[in-house]
């Protein structure tokens, strides 16, 4: 057993080592099925190859200094540096269940949720120093910070409930209950939205006591939530109604919805202004022109989650860290 695992871990380094950049850049897919990472040059929109991980990845989040992107292999117990330009592999850290992952805007503490054991853990982010573990009832899936890097916000969904957490004195503010099933939450102008998995919409929640002031319907199974590079549109992706919606940001109104089949989960944007889509159920992301309604289809791996864009000489690559 040891003997088989040594021998992965060597095969996993090697790949990960002799991994080079597209002449576009790189696309980041995590197959969370498939215990793998997809590669895919941006530009052709193939597959350039497909390392394998420990067991079961779902997240990933780029280092603050923008040199590191960290993989969760959540029921692995790891978390993966890869080189965000090469893929190449630069260290391996043991870390209980990183089901999801998150940095502060002030770039000093790293959010762990994890969802199988009921924990969310506060990490110093330089240091990788573990500061305090939140035990939780129950399944912490997704989280956002306030813009001072303050509090954490995250979502629980067994209990259908979201969280707050102080990160400077490291305590629990408030849990609220804010809709069935709550994933996605991002906080915008003041507030904190969550999409709320069991439901058609997505939930309006006061920061300062959880309470909910509002819900915007974008469709069925509302499950995660992302702002566009110039802030002027949030895009929510319903995974059991097989859409994507755009909201005007300034008024949380709907815009547009588009058909996008097999669970749309995750959102990264490409600098030519293109939405890539993971497609959670259908081992394929697509690739949608906004303008258009338009999508390209790229065949990966088995339940694509996260995803992460890194365009050759961009200095601020698109990650989907939610």
């Amino acid at each position: 057993m040891r003997l088989a695992r040594a021998a992965a871990l060597l095969l996993l380094a090697l790949l990960l080592a002799a991994s080079p950049a597209a002449a576009s850049g790189l696309a980041f897919i995590i197959n969370s099925g498939g215990a793998s990472i997809s590669l895919v040059d941006m530009s052709s929109q193939k597959e350039l190859r497909r390392i394998p991980v420990l067991r079961e990845p779902h997240h990933l989040a780029l280092s603050p200094d923008g040199r590191s992107l960290l993989v969760g292999d959540t029921v692995g117990n790891e978390m993966l540096f890869l080189d965000p330009a090469t893929a190449a592999l630069q260290r391996r850290l043991p870390v209980a269940d990183p089901y999801q992952l998150g940095f502060s805007p002030n770039g000093h503490f790293l959010v762990v949720n994890g969802l199988a054991r009921n924990q969310v853990d506060v990490y110093d982010a330089g240091s990788m120093q573990l500061l305090k573990r939140f035990p939780t009832a129950t399944m912490p899936s997704h989280l956002d910070y306030a813009p001072d890097s303050s509090r954490v916000f995250v979502s629980l969904q067994g209990t259908d409930s979201l969280v707050a957490i102080d990160l400077n004195r490291l305590a629990v503010l408030w849990t609220a209950k804010v809709g069935k099933t709550p994933a996605g939450v991002l906080w915008h102008d003041g507030r904190v939205l969550v999409a709320d998995m069991g439901t058609d919409y997505v939930a309006v929640v006061d920061p300062a006591d959880g309470r909910v002031t509002g819900r915007i319907h974008t469709g069925k199974g509302a499950h995660n939530l992302f702002i566009s590079p110039d802030r002027k549109i949030i895009w929510v992706n319903n995974r059991v109604g097989g859409t994507t919606t755009s909201l005007d940001a300034a008024t949380l109104a709907p815009i547009r919805s588009y058909a996008i089949p097999g669970g749309p989960d995750d959102i990264a944007f490409a600098p030519d202004g293109r939405l890539w889509i993971t497609r959670r159920w259908a081992e394929k992301v697509a690739v949608l022109d906004p303008a258009s309604g338009d999508y390209q289809t790229i065949d990966v791996g088995r339940s694509p989650h996260g995803l992460f864009l890194s365009p050759k000489g961009s200095a601020a690559p698109s990650v989907a860290a939610r």
